[in-house]
C-alpha cells in the first residue's frame, strides 16, 4: 500500500529519531491522519477515531491500533497546555505544521470566517441577513457580531485618536480579521444599515447584467428584496441619506432624488394638530366675537401650504373643556384669551 509521506516523517521523527510518551505518538499520529483527511485540525471535542476496541477501520485509512482514540480531547488538551506553557517546541512545531488552531476562540473564528466565505460564493457579497445559514451554520447571525465587534474597535481607534481613556479592547475586532472579511466584500460592514447596502448592492447587479432600473414595488424581487420599493425610497426619502450614499446611488446607479410636488408630506405632530384647530378657534372668535361653537359646526381655513382644511371646530373645543385638567397652563390661557367658557 502507498504511504503518506507526512505521515511517514511523523512515524520517524516520532519513533526512530525522538522517541515520545506512547500517548502522545498515538495522538499525534491520529492527528497527521486527521489533517490530511479533513485539511485541518478543526476537531469536535467528541471525536473519537472511528471503530471499536475490536474493530478494524484501516478501510477508512484509520490503522486499528487507534480505534476509539479521543482525538478531540488530545487535541483540547494540548491547547490548554500550550496557553499554560508547558508545552515543548518541538511538539508545538508539529502541531503547528499540521495546521493547529491554539484558541477555541480562533477556532470558532475560522468556522464562522468558512461559512462567511461560502455563503458569499452562492449570494455574491457578505450583507447577510439575520437569518441567513450556510450548511446549518447562522453565519448571519456571526456576521451580526463580527459587525459589533468592528464597531468597538472603530470607536476605541476614534477614542485613541482623541486621546481619550479607553476602556477594555476584549470584544474588538483585530486589524487581521477585519481584513479577512473586506477580501470576501469590502463593504460587508457599512456605516448605514444592512439591509439598505444590501439593496444597493442587488440593484448594481441588476444593472450590471443589463437590465433597466427598476422603479416600482413588484418590477425585480431578488434574494428576499423588492428593488422597485428600495428604489423609490431612496428616491423620496433621498434628504435622509448621507452624502456618500446620495453620491452612490447618484453615480453608481443613476438614481435621482424624486422632485419635491411627489415627496410625500411630512406627518404632522399632535402639536401642528392642536397649533391648527386653535387657528380655527381663532379665526371664529375674530368674527363672531365669541366662541361658543356649536357641536356640529366645521371652519374651514388655509393652511400654510395655502389648501383650504375643514376643522371640526365645534367637537375640539367641546374636547378641549372636558380635558382641561390636562391641557398644559400655556394652552389654557391661549383659549381663555379667545373667549373660552371652561364651564
Amino acid at each position: 500500500m502507498p504511504r503518506d509521506p507526512a505521515q511517514l516523517a511523523a512515524f520517524i521523527n516520532l519513533r526512530v529519531l525522538n522517541p515520545e510518551h506512547e500517548h502522545w505518538r498515538r495522538g499525534i499520529e491520529a492527528a497527521v491522519i486527521y489533517a490530511r483527511e479533513h485539511g485541518d485540525l478543526k476537531v469536535p471535542f467528541t471525536y473519537r477515531v472511528p471503530g471499536g476496541e475490536d474493530q478494524a477501520v484501516e478501510a477508512e485509512g484509520w490503522p486499528a491500533s487507534l480505534a476509539n482514540f479521543p482525538l478531540g480531547q488530545w487535541i483540547a488538551d494540548n491547547r490548554r497546555f500550550y496557553a499554560r506553557g508547558d508545552m515543548d517546541e518541538d511538539r508545538v512545531e508539529q502541531l503547528e505544521k499540521l495546521g493547529m488552531v491554539w484558541s477555541h476562540f480562533d477556532v470558532a473564528w475560522e468556522e464562522g470566517l468558512a461559512a462567511a466565505r461560502g455563503w458569499a460564493a452562492e449570494a455574491g457579497h457578505l450583507l447577510a441577513s439575520l437569518d441567513a445559514t450556510f450548511q446549518g451554520y447562522k453565519v448571519g447571525i456571526w456576521l451580526k457580531n463580527a459587525r459589533a465587534a468592528a464597531r468597538k474597535a472603530q470607536e476605541n481607534e476614534q477614542r485613541r485618536a482623541e486621546e481619550l481613556p479607553v476602556e477594555s479592547s476584549a470584544g474588538a475586532l483585530s486589524e487581521e480579521r477585519r481584513e479577512q472579511l473586506e477580501d470576501i466584500d469590502p463593504s460587508w460592514c457599512p456605516s448605514w444599515p444592512v439591509e439598505w447596502q444590501r439593496a444597493f448592492h442587488l440593484v448594481r447587479l441588476h444593472l450590471k447584467a443589463g437590465h433597466p432600473l427598476p422603479t416600482e414595488p413588484g418590477d425585480v424581487v431578488h434574494q428576499g428584496e423588492d428593488l422597485g420599493r428600495w428604489v423609490r425610497s431612496v428616491r423620496l426619502g433621498w434628504d435622509s441619506l448621507t452624502t456618500v450614499q446620495q453620491w452612490m446611488c447618484e453615480q453608481v446607479l443613476g438614481i435621482e432624488p424624486a422632485a419635491e410636488e411627489k415627496k410625500p408630506q411630512p406627518r404632522r405632530t399632535q402639536a401642528d394638530k392642536w397649533a391648527l384647530n386653535y387657528q380655527a378657534a381663532k379665526q371664529f372668535y375674530q368674527r363672531e366675537g365669541h366662541l361658543r361653537v356649536p357641536r356640529k359646526h366645521i371652519e374651514r381655513i388655509a393652511g400654510e401650504d395655502q389648501k383650504e382644511r375643514e376643522i371640526r371646530l365645534g367637537a375640539w373645543i367641546s374636547n378641549q373643556r372636558s380635558r382641561a385638567a390636562t391641557l398644559t397652563p400655556e394652552r389654557v390661557e391661549q383659549l381663555s384669551t379667545i373667549g373660552m367658557r371652561w364651564t
